[in-house]
């Protein structure tokens, strides 16, 4: 369940004032129960919310579980309209969840943004991947590199065109489709052909060593991303950013602080982008973490802004 805003709030200024009035010992049993508190809040925005399962947009079909791997994670699924016009784009979607969980089939990954997807005339993929702690945010993004290309191999089927894939991502899917249209060779040595560009819904960890060098970092950074230096650099777009990476359109929630502020990020990786040559754009957006994945596909402004943006890749 998820703690509102004006709750929080509430709860950390009530917290902060407790610790101040108790002696030495107490006020630090204050500071871990604050800490626990805001570290459960963060790990709640990284994942998915409810576990509604998907509904598929009425008139459409849908084709499960297609494998692109050995691990019974290694699975996608397709959801087409009605009527496919032949060389139709595709958008690939990778759901958040900390890197730990999720799943393709959550009704906050698909349902919005696969019914306006479909009645644009696209085909929508929804994406698994395995999951820490049996593979590394480095391995996930390798599993969704190696989905893209099958995606791409089995396109004609569908009617549609490989060449006009575009990739999307919520959260910890944020990071890993940020983190391959950094550095593409990810993508070429999965056998994908170059995607047009990448939609990156409100990563927290565009720069990873800035992330875990906080004072205070959530648990599920250090499960995903562990303590070696060296690490944290090779699974940061900041750092892996090439002059050959995609163009991206950074979704950023202005109202999420802790424990980065991910517009913030999404600016600091703009201005390094700039110096490479990479088109990129920031999008704030006041909504909270989950709303910026639950309301895209819905009629709105933020919306229309994000199939702006696809539209000029298509193009």
């Amino acid at each position: 369940m998820r703690i509102p805003r004006v709750a929080l709030v509430s709860l950390t200024t009530g917290l902060v004032l407790a610790i101040a009035s108790h002696p030495a010992p107490a006020q630090q049993r204050l500071r871990e129960r604050l800490m626990q508190r805001l570290e459960q809040r963060a790990g709640s925005e990284e994942g998915e919310g409810r576990a509604t399962p998907a509904t598929p947009p009425p008139g459409s079909r849908v084709e499960r579980d297609i494998a692109y791997g050995p691990d019974p994670k290694q699975r996608y699924d397709v959801y087409l309209p009605a009527q496919v016009a032949p060389g139709a784009p595709i958008l690939v979607m990778v759901h958040g969840g900390g890197w730990r969980t999720g799943d393709k089939n959550l009704a906050r990954v698909v349902d919005h943004k696969a019914a306006w997807w479909l009645a644009r005339g696209g085909v929508f993929v929804s994406v698994n991947n395995r999951l820490v702690p049996d593979a590394d945010p480095q391995v996930q993004a390798r599993d969704v590199a190696a989905a893209v290309a099958s995606v791409q191999q089995h396109a004609r089927q569908w009617r549609a065109d490989p060449g006009k894939t575009v990739l999307m991502g919520h959260s910890a899917g944020a990071h890993l489709v940020a983190l391959l249209g950094s550095d593409p060779s990810l993508l070429r040595q999965a056998g994908a052909q170059r995607p047009l560009g990448v939609v990156s819904l409100d990563s927290g960890a565009l720069d990873v060593p800035a992330l875990m060098q906080q004072r205070r970092v959530p648990k599920l950074y250090h499960d995903a991303f562990g303590s070696d230096p060296a690490f944290w650099a090779a699974v940061s777009p900041q750092q892996q950013l090439q002059r050959d990476a995609l163009p991206m359109l950074l979704v950023c929630s202005s109202t999420r602080k802790f424990p980065t502020s991910p517009c913030e990020e999404a600016r600091k990786f703009a201005a390094r982008a700039r110096t490479l040559g990479v088109a990129m754009q920031v999008q704030p957006e006041a909504l909270e973490h989950a709303e910026i994945n639950d309301q895209l596909g819905l009629p709105s402004a933020y919306t229309d802004a994000v199939a702006g943006w696809i539209n000029q890749r298509l193009r």
